[in-house]
């Protein structure tokens, strides 16, 4: 189950530096965790989940495999990309493949390093990015809506709900709103998400700071965090200078420069969860002596949906899983203890997915 990050900003505020470093310390990483460059431009990173090791300990397991995630680095943005200028084009579509956009901001003084509107301005720079994107979301909608006209006409029930929902989001942007702002009913959630609309994307802004605000922000990030916080979207601190010397570092450098720097861990470790934190994913365990794996799910994963992100037959022929909460497999020291104690669950179809739950599936293949 593979989740899609976009890293999206306007030129020369550190997106490709961010992006390199990210990727770097992924590659660095190989011999620990799987990680691969799928594209020149996109690349997959271990998610920091510190339990797994802890699991993998008690049951001896040979292999560590953690979940991931995927990062795409998107051509620069200019304005006017709605209309394709630059590589508007390409990077639309390219967004439009994403999950959720982490939008990088630059929040630094740097006279050497010009900026494409002449101006050090985060909340403007966020803004021109956000108008692009409404601007080639209320044209593709419109678009859209004359297809559906005829079919629409002809009592096609499908194409009405789907020229109600253009409808809603249409009205949105024309307020000025982006289309993630609109509260959708639950029976038409995934009608909605169908609808790949540029601006109903989660968005993650990254600030990308000197090195000496990296623990701290500033001004701008103070900002930045203001807009976050109205609009409901994420926001990471992050000097990617920093990030670049890092990923050029072994385990033990890197947590000594982190120490010196006044920082706890590495700001990618943070864009990374913040990011799976932001999509509402959650984790849950495979625990054995051959192999501790951790597997993606979003949040309110009933258990035969869990099973099928391994395989689909899993699913589909689901039975049962043999459930233990990651507290109880950790207190007890395994599975055994975990049975001896009481903790040890058997649980149905209609079981929701608890985070950190180790689990085992029993099925007809």
């Amino acid at each position: 189950m593979g989740f899609k990050m976009g890293i999206v900003g306007l030129p020369n505020v550190g997106k490709s530096t961010l992006f390199n470093a990210l990727t770097r310390t992924a590659a660095a990483q190989a011999a620990n965790f799987p990680f691969c460059t799928i594209e020149p431009n996109v690349g997959e990173v271990a998610v920091p989940d510190d339990r797994l090791d802890k699991l993998a300990a008690i049951a001896g397991s040979k292999a560590i495999i953690p979940t991931r995630m995927t990062f795409v680095d998107i051509a620069g943005l200019v304005r006017g990309a709605s209309k394709g200028e630059g590589l508007g084009n390409q990077f639309l579509a390219n967004i439009r493949e994403c999950d959720s956009i982490a939008h990088v901001l630059r929040c630094f003084e740097d006279g050497d390093i010009t900026h494409v509107e002449g101006r050090i301005d985060p909340v403007a720079d966020a803004e021109t990015i956000e108008t692009e994107l409404m601007l080639a979301d209320l044209e593709s909608i419109e678009r859209r809506r004359t297809n559906l006209a005829r079919k629409i006409k002809g009592n096609d029930k499908d194409a009405a709900d789907q020229d109600r929902l253009l409808a809603v989001a249409q009205a949105a942007l024309e307020a000025g709103r982006p289309a993630r702002s609109v509260s959708v009913a639950a029976d038409d959630a995934r009608a909605w998400r169908l609808l790949q609309l540029l601006t109903s994307k989660p968005v993650l802004f990254v600030c990308n700071v000197e090195e000496s605000a990296a623990a701290t922000g500033n001004s701008q990030t103070e900002r930045v965090a203001k807009m976050a916080q109205e609009q409901g979207a994420g926001i990471v601190v992050i000097s990617a200078k920093i990030e670049e010397e890092i990923s050029q570092l072994d385990g033990e450098e890197a947590e000594m420069f982190l120490d010196e720097m006044g920082l706890e861990e590495a700001g990618l470790d943070r864009l990374i969860r913040a990011g799976y934190e932001l999509l509402g994913l959650q984790t849950y365990f495979t625990v054995g002596p051959k192999e501790a794996r951790a597997w993606t799910i979003t949040k309110g994963t009933l258990a035969p949906g869990a099973a099928g992100v391994i395989h689909g037959d899993f699913e589909k022929g689901f039975i049962r899983s043999e459930t233990i909460a990651y507290a109880d497999y950790i207190a007890h020291k395994g599975e055994s203890g975990a049975k001896e104690a009481g903790k040890f669950r058997v649980e149905g179809k209609t079981y929701e997915v608890k985070d950190g739950d180790v689990l085992h599936f029993l099925f007809n293949a």
